[in-house]
């Protein structure tokens, strides 16, 4: 199982698009400041995920989601 994830920064709200196989390590890593983006903006929680059979998938949708397209689909169905 793979995962196109969207974190929200509690310290200032800011959003964060990835994609992983095991989100939970993956939330780990970022509120464990070993990403240079993420770690001034800790902590994170997960705000929304899809699940996906690939990782090619994953990816896909986490492009998506970083286009203007995929910003106002998230918008249309209340995501961000």
């Amino acid at each position: 199982m793979y995962y196109a994830y969207i974190l929200k920064s509690l310290s200032n709200g800011t959003f964060y698009y990835g994609s992983t196989e095991d989100i939970q390590k993956r939330l780990k890593y970022h509120n464990g400041g070993k990403s240079k983006y993420t770690k001034p903006l800790r902590p994170w929680v997960i705000h929304y995920y899809e699940t996906f059979e690939t990782e090619t998938e994953a990816l896909t949708r986490e492009r998506f989601f970083k286009t203007y397209d995929g910003y106002k689909w998230l918008k249309e169905n209340g995501v961000v």
